[in-house]
C-alpha cells in the first residue's frame, strides 16, 4: 500500500492515492492542482522512508474538489453568581483535496486493466431477455387469482353489519303532550 503522510497549515494528513483529504482553507480555487512538497514520511508497500524533517524530491499532487464549512461548534462561556454568559458558535472552514499521485524516486507504474470483448456482454443479455416474459406471465396469472378473493371479502362485510331495531315509544315527542 502506497501513502505519505504530508503537512498543511502546521497538521499531518496521511494522503492515499485516488482518495480525497480535508484540510484547512487553502486560498485556492475549486478546479486547480495543488502539490504538496512537505512530505514527512513515505510508505511503499514495505519500504518506509521518514524525513528529517521533510523528504527531498517526494510530492503528492492533489486537484481542489470543494471548499466548505464544518459542523457548529457551539462556545459557551459562564461564571456562577456573577451574571455573566456569553454563547458564541463557530464554524471551520475546509478544502476538499483529490489525491491523484505520489510523486517520487523509484517508482513503478501498474499497467491499466484491459477491458473485456463486447460479445460476452451480449451473451450475457439474451438469457435475461428470456426469463422475463415467463416472470410476466407469473405476475398476470397471480393478480388475476388475487382479484375474485378480493371482491368476495368485500362483499360479505356490509351483510355482516346490517341489524334492525326498534323504534321506542318513550322517544316520541308528539306522545308526551
Amino acid at each position: 500500500m502506497l501513502y505519505a503522510i504530508v503537512e498543511s497549515g502546521g497538521k499531518q494528513y496521511k494522503a492515499v492515492e485516488g482518495s480525497y483529504i480535508e484540510v484547512d482553507l487553502l486560498p485556492d480555487e475549486v478546479g486547480k492542482k495543488k502539490t504538496f512538497d512537505k512530505v514527512l514520511l513515505l510508505v511503499d508497500d514495505e519500504k518506509v522512508e521518514v524525513g528529517t524533517p521533510y523528504l527531498s524530491n517526494v510530492s503528492v499532487d492533489t486537484t481542489i474538489l470543494e471548499h466548505f464549512k464544518g459542523p457548529k461548534i457551539i462556545v459557551f462561556k459562564y461564571r456562577a453568581k456573577e451574571r455573566y454568559r456569553v454563547k458564541t458558535g463557530h464554524r471551520q472552514k475546509y478544502t476538499r483535496v483529490m489525491v491523484e499521485s505520489i510523486a517520487f524516486a523509484g517508482k513503478t507504474v501498474k499497467p491499466a486493466k484491459v477491458e473485456e470483448p463486447v460479445a460476452k456482454v451480449e451473451k450475457a443479455e439474451k438469457p435475461a431477455a428470456k426469463k422475463a416474459p415467463a416472470a410476466a406471465a407469473k405476475k398476470a396469472s397471480s393478480s388475476t387469482a388475487k382479484k375474485p378473493a378480493a371482491k368476495a371479502s368485500t362483499a360479505a362485510k356490509p351483510a355482516a353489519k346490517k341489524t334492525t331495531t326498534k323504534p321506542s315509544a318513550a322517544k316520541k315527542p308528539s306522545e308526551k303532550k
